[in-house]
């Protein structure tokens, strides 16, 4: 990864600040390189009226940030190049020329990979409470976006219903871990996931309360999901795509519904990714493929954080995360996170050192 600090005095004044922010250098084609990325320190002036500071504590890295790493028509434009890569990040308030923010406050926002933000307080940072025993990274995941994500695709865009068999991809990720346990809690009859690792095969079944899981590695989707969902499939929940929607749309009951999040299976692809050979099914077997993004769908937050917040205060909700130390190594965690090789949520703990860690 390049690496080009800006000039700024070695003794800036107290009321400045130095920000390391990672900038997307060059679009990638395939698999991203380091040197795709480069690393910059920006000097940030003191604070015009209407302006906070804020040090993030974590940051977030997501399999959709490949995508826009693109530059491509999609639901949301592509990363600018020699800018500063957006994202998810949660921190708190150091500095405010502001009547809406105080120091102190703890801010969600979408400024992305920097240690150091400073916008104006109206430029999207919310507030958000500190929960005893819940980390601040938690609203990253489980109590973000991330399980906004798997609640809308299985209630929403999938009409999950009682008894439901429901089958999940890519289950071991953030939103897969979550769609199971949302699956579960909302009555579904049985719940199957895929994973890369027999390490993950053993965390959804006898932590996530998964019924069934399979390693997509070891053998043809197609055949292990039809094993582990005997008597067909009623919903679908797509992080992965290809073979694996494939197998869906074979094991799907008449009726079926999917809900089609994401497709990592293809993100480094270089060529146009051959799609299912049995999409006849939607048609005999009267399915519904519907795909989603939960932008679209922000309304449903607040009866989200109602269900949610019951079920952690119930003990109900586990999760897991992948924790990357530094800011400075959000592009190898984001790395990490494209290969699989997370549990739960990836996040960048804002500091020095690298280490890998799970909580939960």
């Amino acid at each position: 990864m390049n690496s080009t600090p800006a000039a700024a005095a070695p003794n800036a004044p107290a009321d400045t600040a130095l920000s390391t922010q990672i900038q997307l250098a060059a679009r990638p084609v395939g698999w991203p390189t380091h040197d795709n990325f480069r690393t910059v320190t920006v000097e940030l002036p003191p604070l015009s009226d209407g302006q906070v500071r804020v040090v993030n504590e974590f940051v977030s890295v997501d399999p959709y940030m490949r995508g826009r790493m693109n530059d491509v028509k999609s639901y949301t434009p592509p990363y600018a190049l020699d800018a500063t890569m957006t994202g998810g990040a949660v921190g708190r308030v150091v500095a405010s020329a502001s009547d809406t923010l105080a120091v102190g406050d703890v801010v969600l926002h979408n400024f992305g990979w920097r240690d150091i933000v400073q916008e104006d307080a109206t430029a999207g940072f919310r507030v958000v409470p500190e929960l005893p025993g819940v980390p601040l990274s938690a609203y990253l995941g489980i109590l973000g976006l991330t399980g906004l994500t798997a609640y809308i695709g299985l209630l929403d865009i999938a009409a999950l219903k009682e008894g439901d068999t429901v089958f999940i991809s890519g289950a071991a990720g953030a939103v897969g871990t979550a769609a199971g346990q949302i699956a579960r809690l909302k009555g579904a009859g049985r719940v199957i996931g895929s994973a890369g690792t027999a390490e993950k095969i053993a965390l959804l079944t006898e932590k996530y309360g998964y019924d069934a899981a399979f390693n997509y590695r070891e053998g043809p989707v197609r055949a292990q999901l039809a094993a582990a969902a005997p008597d067909g499939i009623d919903v679908y929940f797509d992080n992965v795509g290809g073979d694996h929607l494939e197998a869906a749309l074979a094991s799907f009951n008449d009726g079926g519904r999917a809900a089609m999040c994401g497709a990592i299976g293809s993100y480094n692809s270089t060529e146009p990714t051959p799609g299912p050979n049995n999409m006849g099914n939607l048609v005999t077997r009267g399915l519904t493929l519907k795909g989603f993004t939960v932008g679209h769908y922000m309304h449903h937050f607040p009866e989200f954080m109602r269900e949610m917040t019951e079920w952690f205060q119930n003990g109900d909700i586990v999760f897991d995360e992948t924790v990357v130390d530094g800011i400075e190594h959000s592009v190898d965690a984001f790395f990490d996170l494209m290969r699989g090789g997370n549990i739960g949520k990836m996040v960048v703990r804002v500091g020095a050192g690298s280490r890998l860690s799970d909580a939960g």
